[in-house]
């Protein structure tokens, strides 16, 4: 059984979504322990979402799950430093085919605070990339995350979405962008180097930003030569922040603020030049006090999302259609094979009752055309019974087939028991 926790970005509060996001994927290999019916887990952690997917025993010994969850949920409460009530109270639940149909969404950017954007894809291969390294994935879970992908894909190629470009940042940039009188000669400092650092970079070109300057934290210059961007040390960092027009932070590293009030007012000494702090971290890269000093717009995750666009709904609608048709058919491919074991059975048994007839054609000194019109019928018997048992599976009739191929089949039957080949 596929179930998923999801907290995100609509109901979720923002304090406790940058907990979960100091959490990360690590927490996959604790969750895949929490409980005996746990076969499997991957975590889906992003600025906007903390989402766990979980491969579920489907038997009568584990009966519901909602014991494995409650445990799920108390390991992430813990990580996070959250209670687990609240924690429980702002957590979605979803399984079954539910679980498919959401993450074909996600993957889309259709459950993104920039609908369509371009980052998720990614997010979402990279999840499931991570779990499979450390030996957390299964087969369900490998299936549901490459048909996102592959959903994601179609989606993209087929939609207006796919022509937009969408993303976080650029929501950023857009909203920033009435505030700034000319991109070109705008003083732009872009605080990280890692892999959101690039899509800032690209939405800032985008929009025409030439001043652009980059500092890393960690002291890292490869990104600054690798995009020809003027690189800020440590010891002029401070004064380039307050020299900016624009100050976009994007950093993984999170042990204290980028941008920290008290040291940012004094390096401004006492200017109330506008300023625009754009902080796509989480947790926060900017400390929410920048936001009271003089001349200084702060935007922040939180901030954006509350401003974000709707989009336009014939474009979404038709995303959302594909998305639909994709979580069906997984579906119907996960009920097919689900009647599997019964089909092996199928096959075990007949494949054994063929080869006792055979044998008996051989010593009886048959024609060959004897053992060829054999092979023949009791191939195209097989072909239109397992065909038969697909078509049920598919339109959630596989049980039923099932447990008719139970019923029929004698209840110890192996091949080479030449009394049970006489009695069917």
């Amino acid at each position: 059984m596929l179930v998923c926790l999801t907290a995100h970005q609509r109901s979720t509060p923002f304090d406790s979504l940058e907990r979960l996001s100091t959490v990360g994927d690590d927490l996959a290999g604790q969750l895949s322990t929490v409980h005996d019916s746990v076969r499997g887990a991957v975590v889906l952690a992003t600025c906007n979402r903390f989402e766990a997917y979980f491969d579920l025993a489907d038997d009568p010994d584990h009966g519901s799950p909602v014991p494995a969850m409650d445990a799920a949920m108390e390991a992430i409460a813990d990580a996070a430093q959250l209670p687990y009530r609240a924690l429980r109270e702002n957590v979605d639940f979803a399984h079954g085919n539910q679980v498919a149909h959401h993450l074909f969404s996600v993957a889309s950017g259709l459950d993104s605070v920039a609908v369509g954007e371009d980052e998720i894809a990614g997010q979402v291969r990279r999840a499931l990339e991570s779990a499979r390294e450390h030996g957390l994935t299964t087969a369900p879970l490998e299936h549901l995350f490459q048909r996102a992908t592959e959903t994601s894909r179609t989606v993209k190629n087929t939609t207006r979405l796919g022509e937009s470009g969408r993303s976080l940042v650029r929501l950023a940039v857009d909203l920033v962008s009435p505030r700034i009188d000319d991109w070109a000669r705008a003083r732009v400092l872009l605080v990280g180097t890692g892999r959101y650092a690039a899509a800032a970079l690209a939405a800032l070109r985008a929009v025409g930003a030439q001043d652009i300057r980059v500092h890393s934290r960690s002291g890292r210059q490869k990104f600054a030569h690798r995009e020809h961007l003027v690189h800020v040390s440590v010891d002029d960092y401070a004064a380039e922040a307050a020299a900016a027009d624009v100050v976009v932070t994007c950093t993984a590293t999170t042990d204290t603020f980028a941008l920290e009030a008290g040291a940012h007012a004094a390096a401004r000494a006492g200017s109330t030049a506008p300023q625009v702090v754009i902080d796509l971290g989480l947790p926060r890269n900017v400390d929410p006090g920048v936001a009271l000093l003089p001349g200084i717009d702060l935007l922040d995750l939180e901030t954006i999302r509350l401003h974000a666009p709707v989009d336009e709904a014939v474009t979404v609608g038709q995303a959302r259609e594909i998305v639909q048709a994709a979580a069906q058919r997984h579906a119907a491919a996960r009920r097919v094979h689900e009647v599997a074991p019964s089909v092996v059975d199928l096959r075990h048994f007949v494949q054994g009752i063929l080869d006792e007839e055979l044998t008996r054609a051989r010593r009886r000194g048959d024609s060959p055309e004897v053992e060829t019109a054999l092979r023949h019928f009791s191939g195209v018997m097989m072909h239109q019974l397992i065909a038969r048992g697909h078509t049920l599976a598919s339109n959630g009739f596989g049980a039923s087939w099932a447990d008719a191929v139970r019923t029929v089949l004698p209840e110890s039957a192996e091949p080479g028991s030449g009394d049970e080949g006489e009695q069917a």
